[in-house]
Parts: C-alpha cells; structure tokens; sequence
C-alpha cells in the first residue's frame, strides 16, 4: 500500500507564471509533496513555485515536456518515493483527482494509472475529428500492448509507481509523445500492469496550447512509426 507520503507529484513548467502557483496550492491541499521542474523558464515560474512551497528543479534550456519529466523521475528515485503522479502547470488536471490515482494504483496493484479525459462523466475540452481519429489510433496500439482498454494514451496525467518508475528514470525518452504515448507501449509490452480511470480535462487557466491540430496529426503519425516497427526505447521486463 503506497501512502501520500510516499508520492511525489512532478509538474513540467515552462513559462507557467500565470497558473503555476495555484496548481501547486492545489496539489499540497490534496497532502502530496510536489517539485516543479522548470523547464527553462524565462518569465516568474521558479521565483513563484518557490514561494508557493515546492521544491524547484531548473533546467538550463527548455528541453521539453519529456526532458522535464526524466529530471523528476530521478530526483524522485534519489529520494526514496515509491511513486510519481505526473501533473500539468496550466491547470488542466484538477488536483481533487490526484488521490484517485492513488487509489486506483492500490487497488489494482497498477504500474501505471492513466487519468483518462474520455472516460469522464464530467464534459472534457472539445478535440478535432481529425486528432481524435489519430488519438484513437494511439489508444488501439496501448491496449493490444498494455492487455486492458486504454482511451487516452496520450493523457499526461497519470501515476506511476516502483519499480517501473526506476525503469523510467534511468531511460525515460524526451521526445513528443515518447514520453505519454510510448512509455505506455513500452510498459505494456514489458509486463507491467496499466489501467485507466477517468478524469476530466479542465481548459487551460491561461494562454494556449503551442502545438496546433495539424502539428499534432503529424507527430502523432510519427509516434505510431516508431512503436509499430520497434524503434522505441527500451526497459527490463517485470519479474
């Protein structure tokens, strides 16, 4: 049984000085400890998400949401927590959900539990027919990889505990996708235990989102060349 005390909620944060003081207020009313990795910042999201209480892990260059990610999971191993709950610095994950990811990850004895927007009673933000159509393409790849029915495989809200999350942090990739989409293959296809449970998908607190529909099409269809023909990275098999 995994404990709040022994998770750490990880927020990637670039330029996120509108929202990332309320999101960590959010997340340390719910009883979790929480670091935001900055991920080359140029604005106030270091200076703020210190003064809310988080510790701050600040990369030098933006190295994107992957990048971020793999900082967190490391420092979280080093300090001995035996989960991670990835979560957004917009404001798009609400933070009354974090604990039933937890207690998802309890109960099913979970590697991974995704916070899925599509399985939500709760109205999610709107998504284009043409991204949903590759999401939904996405979501048929993890669940013949993962055994269960995955619907949003590139959900960024999610739990993952030991000892996949040292797997993680060791070869975590950092790359569009690689770090949602693939990990989950990856993990599927390595025998740890992924599930989902819904979540709602608030919109943004502040500003937009930098990856266009079209954009996303396009790196969507690169992620599934990568995980159809076995380029992914790779992790040691659950005993």
């Amino acid at each position: 049984m995994i404990t709040k005390s022994e998770v750490l909620v990880v927020i990637p944060a670039f330029n996120e000085e509108a929202t990332v003081a309320q999101v960590i207020s959010g997340v340390q009313a719910e009883g979790f400890a929480v670091v935001v990795v900055n991920d080359g910042s140029t604005d106030a999201t270091a200076a703020l998400s210190r003064s809310a209480g988080a510790d701050v892990l600040s990369l030098p260059l933006n190295a994107g949401v992957g990048g971020a990610l793999h900082t967190g999971f490391r420092f979280a191993v080093a300090h001995g927590y035996r989960a991670i709950i990835q979560c957004d610095a917009d404001g798009q994950h609400p933070s009354k959900h974090l604990t039933d990811l937890l207690d998802a990850a309890n109960h099913y004895d979970a590697d991974i539990v995704i916070g899925s927007r599509f399985k939500s009673d709760t109205k999610s933000m709107e998504i284009s027919s043409t991204r949903k159509l590759a999401m939904s393409c996405l979501a048929i790849i993890a669940s013949y990889a993962t055994k269960h029915k995955i619907t949003d495989a590139t959900s960024g809200f999610r739990i993952i505990t030991q000892p996949l999350l040292r797997e993680f942090a060791e070869s975590f990739p950092t790359y569009y996708l690689g770090d949602t989409f693939e990990a989950v293959v990856v993990a599927g296809r390595a025998g740890y235990n992924v599930i989902e449970i819904g979540a709602p998908i608030a919109p943004r607190m502040s500003g937009s989102s930098t990856s266009t529909s079209a954009r996303s099409v396009g790196l969507i269809a690169k992620s599934l060349f990568v995980v159809v023909f076995g380029l992914h990275f790779r992790i040691k098999k659950k005993n």
